[in-house]
């Protein structure tokens, strides 16, 4: 086994065992807990057609018990020494996590590697957690400021698993067999696809030592991952639904994860949509009070990436707002520079929201976590300050032209609405109904 420490004075360590699992922490000895996360490196991306919701799936089964343990079982264990679990599933990861006292260290670890190395796959249940997806995915179906955020990602990649809603296809999920779960389990969960992380106060060399003993995953890697294609096959999408408000997205192609022009976006995202003092925030909520929620957002993934703007209002003012949202996406595109303050100002509360988002436990072990099982880089925290400090006014003329300025814009709406009356608004082509 090797062993590397990374910055931050060796409290982030990393050791990647013979057998290819990566074990990583981060120590924070004035803490009483410890938060300790498997993170699998295969999402919704990954998924066959006919296994559409295969990650979803197994994201619920894995705590459904194992050969020793029953579910009850799992969860009286944590809850009795006051811990916490949870998991969540991703386009390009997913991940199952255990937070409790440094004290319970062994038996996260007990239940993590027993959960996600030895799942029972019962048949019955099964055949229960399926109806409880079917009731998540009609769940979602019922949230419209939810389901407009699946909606454009699909019109972004029409007819690709990254564009696919992470919780799955209805009939797949029906479809799908005990067996088929388990193959895929199988091909996926891969010790070489795997990171252990840990943050809290924890011993690295201990994590180490309590993870080699209890590994019994299968070697190898993922299988390889189709890259995804941007082809939108029109610029808008309706569906269409009775609901009190208009959910509108618009948003483009954007950069991916490791793109160097990356901290220049999100010092951008910030100045678009990123808070109360931002552009859009301002100008549709403070000034003309057409909605309650407007906001952008950036998602970066392996090889693409996408940028979008959400604004909730009125169905009848829903072309009045996206005006507004696309006059101001056009004049930055156009200026392709900031009003004075505005950098330093975003740069501030990107750091800011940064440093206060990762006081716990479980935040550094998110961070730590995803970065090693999507990139396999961890940078410290001051590393991060200094690559968004180093944000140039040249660095945001560059990612406006590359992310405003080219490409197609993709709008997708749920609500009360007519897709040719946005579309006009947009001057962004052909419309699709749903």
């Amino acid at each position: 086994m090797t062993a590397r420490s990374e910055g931050e004075g060796g409290r982030v360590r990393r050791t990647r065992l013979d057998n290819g699992l990566t074990v990583v922490t981060e120590a924070m000895p004035e803490l009483r807990s410890v938060a300790v996360g498997f993170w699998a490196g295969t999402g919704s991306r990954d998924e066959p057609d006919a296994l559409a919701g295969a990650s979803h799936f197994l994201e619920h089964l894995l705590f459904k018990g194992t050969a020793t343990r029953s579910a009850q079982q799992i969860a009286e264990d944590v809850e009795a020494v006051g811990g916490e679990m949870n998991a969540f599933t991703t386009k390009e990861y997913t991940a199952y996590y255990v937070r409790l006292l440094d004290e319970s260290l062994d038996l996260a670890l007990d239940i993590l590697s027993d959960v996600v190395w030895a799942p029972a796959f019962r048949p019955d249940e099964v055949d229960c957690e399926r109806q409880v997806i079917l009731e998540e995915i009609r769940m979602h179906e019922d949230t419209p400021d939810d389901l407009v955020h699946s909606l454009f990602s699909e019109a972004l990649f029409p007819g690709e698993a990254v564009g696919r809603e992470v919780l799955g296809q209805r009939d797949a999920i029906v479809a799908m067999t005990r067996d088929e779960i388990a193959r895929f389990h199988a091909d996926h969960y891969r010790v070489g696809n795997l990171v252990v992380a840990a943050a809290g106060n924890v011993d690295h060399d201990r994590m180490v030592d309590g993870i080699a003993a209890r590994c019994t995953g299968g070697p190898g890697d993922r299988p390889p991952r189709p890259e995804a294609e941007i082809r939108p096959a029109g610029a808008v999408r309706v569906l269409h639904r009775p609901t009190e408000q208009a959910h509108l997205v618009l948003g483009m192609p954007s950069l991916s994860r490791s793109d160097p022009d990356r901290w220049a976006l999100s010092v951008l995202n910030h100045v678009i949509g990123g808070g109360m003092s931002s552009r859009l925030f301002q100008e549709v909520r403070e000034k003309r009070g057409l909605a309650y929620s407007v906001y952008s957002y950036r998602s970066a993934l392996e090889d693409t990436g996408t940028f979008a703007v959400y604004a909730g209002t009125a169905p009848e003012r829903a072309p009045e707002v996206l005006s507004i949202i696309g006059a101001e996406l056009d004049r930055l595109g156009a200026e392709r520079c900031l009003a004075p303050g505005e950098l330093e100002r975003a740069k501030g509360h990107f750091k800011g929201q940064m440093a206060l988002g990762l006081e716990s436990s479980s935040a550094r072990m998110e961070r730590i976590g995803r970065s090693e099982v999507t990139t396999g880089e961890i940078q410290s925290v001051d590393e991060m300050v200094a690559s968004i400090d180093a944000v140039t006014p040249d660095d945001i003329a560059r990612v406006i032209d590359r992310v405003l300025g080219t490409g197609p814009r993709v709008l997708a709406a749920v609500g009360p609405v007519d897709a040719d009356d946005l579309a006009a608004r947009l001057s962004i082509g052909s419309s699709l109904r749903g």
